[in-house]
């Protein structure tokens, strides 16, 4: 029989929450790291019980966390992160030069094959990968040091590497995000980088066709078409099909294409989902309705999804990474709030039940299936 395992990222700890493939009743284990602010847990698929969480407090600063066995214990890990030589500068959002700070890591990306090999993105905006479980951290600097990185300045939420994605076909090929400058592609395991913003256009910077400068908010891809990308940007949805090279708006019919989330059907590759947002302003829902939107075509063509959902007076957001699709024949969507809600549909989004309330903001949501 199929279990999923949820894992949840909050403002104050992290949960995990298991079901049995009807995902109807859903156990709530938690919180983990009580009063701990917990950006990301991620489980490795090469070994599921293998869990990584990246925990952080204003008292104690950045720590790593780490499962052997599905979550019921944690061990603080490795969390000396070794930068390649100095650490440098970057320049703030008055064009002044900030030294560059180790604040916390906003995202943990395991190895597709190897349990004990896991990346990490952090805050000022930098690559770490360890190859031991998490005991030790040593930087890819050839990120932060690229040559546009005197230029990138932060987004609303800090100058933080935020999506990572590993391509199933290409060991050499990673793709990150990186708000507020744009995203970048590897295609030697991190040795090298190229900017990929190619078609992106930002009205809130001089030059709306800029290599650099691009607040982006989150990248998905389907792993049987690596190289077609879904980017949710601070405005417009956007999709490529070369891996990056040029990108292409696919908002179409959307109430707004403000938004943090977006994430592919797990057997669809042309099923996407968002969850629309006011503005970079008002960050709730419009309407005080609570949709999520699904494309079936790639893009511009989207539906919104209600049954279940709250169609008044909620205003709640959804953040970057919390939102998450399984691998199950009926393929499930999940997502949580910063009002403490976790949504689970067992049916590709056409209804949707809340599995945990009450819960503190969530800040990620990941899924595992497990046979």
């Amino acid at each position: 029989m199929t279990t999923l395992r949820l894992l949840v990222g909050t403002h104050k700890g992290a949960f995990v929450l298991t079901s049995d493939e009807r995902r109807k009743d859903w156990k709530i284990d938690g919180p983990h790291f009580a009063g701990w602010d917990v950006y990301h847990v991620n489980g490795s698929p090469a070994e599921p019980n293998r869990l990584y969480a990246s925990t952080s407090r204003g008292w104690f600063g950045q720590v790593i966390q780490r499962s052997d066995d599905g979550g019921a214990a944690w061990q603080p890990i490795g969390n000396e992160f070794h930068y390649d030589g100095t650490p440098g500068t970057h320049k703030w959002y008055d064009n002044t030069d900030h030294p560059w700070d180790f604040l916390r890591v906003w995202h943990l990306e395991p190895s597709l094959t190897d349990p004990d090999t896991v990346y990490a993105g952090v805050e000022d905006a930098a690559l770490f990968k360890s190859t031991n479980g998490g005991t030790s951290w040593d930087e890819l600097p050839s990120l932060r040091t690229h040559k546009t990185a005197p230029t990138w300045a932060p987004g609303a939420g800090g100058l933080c590497l935020h999506t990572i994605i590993l391509d199933p076909t290409n060991p050499e090929r990673i793709i990150t995000a990186i708000s507020s400058a744009g995203s970048f592609r590897s295609d030697d395991s991190g040795k090298t980088w190229t900017p990929i913003n190619h078609g992106l256009r930002s009205s809130y910077i001089p030059d709306p066709d800029a290599e650099i400068g691009h607040c982006v908010h989150h990248l998905a891809m389907h792993p049987s078409r690596p190289n077609t990308l879904f980017m949710q940007k601070h405005w417009d949805v956007m999709r490529t099909d070369d891996a990056g090279d040029t990108w292409h708006e696919v908002s179409g019919n959307l109430p707004t294409d403000f938004g943090f989330a977006i994430d592919v059907h797990a057997h669809e590759p042309e099923t996407i989902y968002v969850v629309p947002i006011t503005s970079d302003s008002d960050h709730f829902v419009p309407d005080g309705k609570l949709r999520v939107y699904r494309s079936r075509t790639g893009g511009n063509e989207w539906e919104p999804l209600t049954k279940g959902l709250p169609q008044k007076d909620c205003y709640v957001n959804v953040l970057r990474d919390a939102m998450a699709v399984d691998e199950a024949e009926s393929c499930g969507v999940y997502f949580g709030t910063t009002g403490g809600q976790v949504y689970a549909s067992a049916n590709s989004g056409d209804s949707w039940m809340a599995i945990a309330r009450d819960l503190p903001a969530v800040l990620s949501v990941e899924v595992q299936t497990l046979a």
